[in-house]
């Protein structure tokens, strides 16, 4: 099915809950027949816990560091704002900084109760990528679109949040540095794989900067990184004066559930 503009239905939580809430909580079929099978459900609850206990200790560290720090600057940049005058030509800019700072803050309250107590509802990949342009007060002037395609199938919670880290960059790098009018986020669920491409009619990428990565910036590098951690192809494909597409292509095997059914 295609999806023209934003995603229209939302299921509850965010973009950022897609990232931190998938694979906790799922329900597992316990056999009690045989003492073998009791075991191995023993392991996968005792490996459960332990992811837990992990995601509560980074949760915590992220209170307690970045996201203070967060709230910190926000509430220093909130009093120079107060303190420029009502006629400044850079207030209304400043301004929308303060806006944008709180909205970050919120959602990173959000990403850390997440890790603490996972979300009952996780909104699917192509809802969660059709929010990152208003999480991130990107650029509404751009055209941006999410089509899905095939049946929709439930990721493997150790590969969701790759995925997703990897369209989210692509999105972002598209937006602030293709000079684009029009960006289209494509998902293919195939049978055999998962495809997702970010494609843009922008001015293309420098090939030496396709190669080794603009110098300070690396986001090419991590989504290259990001993909070959996941087994998957990432593949840039980009030609100055006519935009660019990045496909990333994961096996099914390691992309979906096995035998889960169709996501709703």
């Amino acid at each position: 099915m295609g999806f023209n503009g934003h995603i229209s239905s939302r299921m509850e939580g965010n973009a950022l809950s897609w990232l931190s809430g998938i694979g906790i909580g799922q329900r597992q079929a316990v056999k009690t027949s045989h003492r073998p099978s009791v075991r191995r459900v023993d392991r996968k609850n005792y490996g459960r816990e332990e992811r837990l206990a992990e995601r509560t200790r980074i949760a915590r560290e992220l209170h307690d560091t970045l996201l203070q720090g967060f709230f910190a600057a926000h509430m220093q940049l909130q009093l120079a704002v107060g303190e420029l005058p009502p006629d400044s030509p850079v207030k209304p800019r400043f301004s929308g900084l303060v806006q944008l700072m709180g909205r970050v803050i919120e959602q990173g309250r959000r990403a850390i109760q997440d890790l603490r107590s996972p979300p009952e509802h996780v909104p699917s990949l192509g809802e969660a990528i059709a929010d990152v342009p208003d999480e991130l007060g990107l650029r509404p002037a751009v055209h941006f679109r999410v089509i899905v395609e095939g049946s929709q199938r439930q990721l493997k919670p150790s590969l969701s949040g790759e995925v997703y880290c990897v369209v989210r960059e692509a999105i972002i790098n598209a937006y602030r540095h293709s000079g684009a009018t029009d960006i289209q986020a494509a998902i293919e669920y195939r049978p055999s794989e998962l495809r997702v491409a970010v494609r843009d009619n922008g001015c293309g990428i420098d090939p030496q900067d396709l190669e080794w990565g603009q110098n300070g910036h690396w986001g090419l590098r991590g989504m290259r990184e990001r993909a070959d951690r996941i087994g998957a192809r990432l593949r840039v494909l980009s030609r100055i004066a006519l935009g660019t597409e990045i496909e990333l292509r994961i096996p099914g095997e390691l992309a979906f559930e096995p035998n889960a059914g169709r996501c709703v």
